[in-house]
């Protein structure tokens, strides 16, 4: 079974070293927290607000070993007035036996705010 797997995180300030930095804190801590191997990963969409775009967030994954070959896609995330600014979203679709309500998705920093109904799986 293909679950997604969603993450979010925010960024102080539109930098290439930021961007990178927080991507890959958030990548990290979705591995981490939902046992994810990269053979086990179809597909990655990462989003990001008009405010982020020193830097492609994609880039961050290279840093994780045997993770080259995992498709990603980078686009931008739809302005909607009032939103939560400088945030990068990522929508991971792995292949687990997890049942859905046993996935984990992360919200870092301020990007707490987009899931509040998913206290217990949000992440300070």
């Amino acid at each position: 079974m293909i679950r997604g797997a969603r993450g979010a995180i925010t960024v102080g300030v539109n930098s290439e070293t930021e961007i990178i930095s927080a991507t890959e804190e958030l990548v990290g801590k979705m591995i981490e927290l939902n046992h994810i191997e990269p053979d086990s990963v179809a597909s990655i969409f990462i989003s990001t607000t008009e405010d982020v775009n020193a830097a492609f967030p994609a880039k961050a994954l290279r840093q994780f070993e045997g993770w080259t070959y995992v498709p990603v896609m980078c686009m931008q995330e739809i302005p909607v007035p009032n939103s939560l600014k400088k945030c990068i979203r990522i929508m991971m679709h792995v292949n687990t036996n997890q049942l859905q309500e046993e996935v984990v998705h992360v919200y870092l920093r301020e990007a707490v705010v987009l899931r509040p109904d998913l206290g217990k799986e949000s992440v300070k």
